[in-house]
């Protein structure tokens, strides 16, 4: 099967990216580089998604999802 997920990923003030994973609730991870975040995250969902077929529940998937930025002058 395959899936699309959208990764969110926040620099930290002291160094390195957390990345988040909004279709999958709670699949959060960290890396020092972008590309080290990346390969964490393709850990993190690759067990998340494990989890959730072997439990026999609904796979989510970003493959529909617009997604835009919105920028704001205050």
């Amino acid at each position: 099967m395959n899936y699309t997920y959208k990764l969110r990923l926040v620099p930290e003030a002291d160094g390195g990216y957390t990345v988040f994973v909004p279709a999958l609730p709670g699949c959060i991870t960290y890396g020092e580089s972008v590309e080290e975040a990346i390969e964490m995250a393709k850990e993190a969902v690759s067990l998340y998604v494990e989890d959730l077929t072997e439990r026999g529940e609904t796979v989510p998937d970003d493959s529909n999802t617009l997604e835009y930025s919105l920028s704001l002058v205050a």
